[in-house]
């Protein structure tokens, strides 16, 4: 017998950064929780190739493709979802980039794009999903941090900066908006097997120290971020707020 608590039936979630990688395993997981969901994205048509295969499994899928990075972009999408009837209940901000570089070789430019793909897109779009779940009383927001969301790592001091950002933020946005009824967490994943760690994976150097480093003693797949997703998303986690889950293995517990 399915437990309500972690039911997501009738229920709406747009997830950002979701044609593949860790958003497109959270989107999977919260439409087999129940979901409808709508995926996000910049390129069209691999956004809707994405859509296509999702729908084939049986699952209810709309697309909006739009840049989180642009305000303008974000209130018209917002406005074109509440003109189609979908009314978002469930927001995961997702997108994010990532550039290595040493502090004193990175240029301002890069510095930037990644602050506002990584953090600033999740207060665009947090913002406007607010204005919406806050008058129903309702609404969960889910922001993806990261292990160095409360640790720093040589040669990406511009998603470290965002991802504590991403940690402080929701504390913001829990404070404000818990009385409403919305919930603001946050997931912190570990090192995962994605394409955005891929030359990372295949540095024989690398994933020796990630594998030592871990408790787990292996690197995480996306797939192992859906339970925490689920549960952020579903009633169970109704009086949890401000909160950061760290998905890493273990890696954060330990020296």
């Amino acid at each position: 017998m399915n437990n309500p608590l972690f039911s997501l039936e009738g229920r709406t979630a747009l997830i950002t950064g979701s044609s593949r990688g860790l958003g497109l395993a959270i989107a999977r997981g919260l439409a087999e929780a129940g979901a409808s969901i709508v995926l996000n994205g910049v390129n069209e048509a691999r956004l809707e190739e994405t859509a296509a295969a999702l729908r084939g499994q049986g699952f209810d899928v709309a697309t909006a493709a739009f840049d989180v990075t642009d305000e303008a972009a974000v209130v018209s999408a917002f406005e074109q979802l509440d003109a189609a009837d979908k009314e978002i209940e469930i927001l995961v901000n997702n997108a994010g980039i990532q550039y290595r570089k040493p502090i004193v070789e990175l240029d301002s430019a890069n510095w930037q794009r990644v602050i506002d793909t990584n953090l600033t897109s999740a207060f665009l779009v947090s913002r406007e999903a607010a204005k919406r779940m806050l008058p129903r009383k309702r609404g969960k927001v889910i922001n993806i941090g990261s292990l160095m969301s409360g640790l720093g790592r040589a040669t990406v001091a511009p998603y470290t900066a965002a991802k504590g950002g991403i940690k402080t933020l929701t504390q913001a946005m829990a404070a404000e908006w818990a009385e409403y009824g919305v919930q603001a967490n946050a997931i912190g994943p570990g090192y995962m097997l994605t394409d955005m760690n891929q030359a990372l994976i295949d540095n024989p150097d690398f994933d020796s120290w990630v594998k030592g480093r871990t408790p787990s003693r292996r690197w995480g797949k996306p797939e192992e971020l859906v339970g925490a997703a689920v549960f952020l998303a579903a009633d169970a986690s109704n009086y949890i707020n401000g909160q950061i889950i760290y998905v890493d293995g273990g890696m954060s517990a330990v020296i």
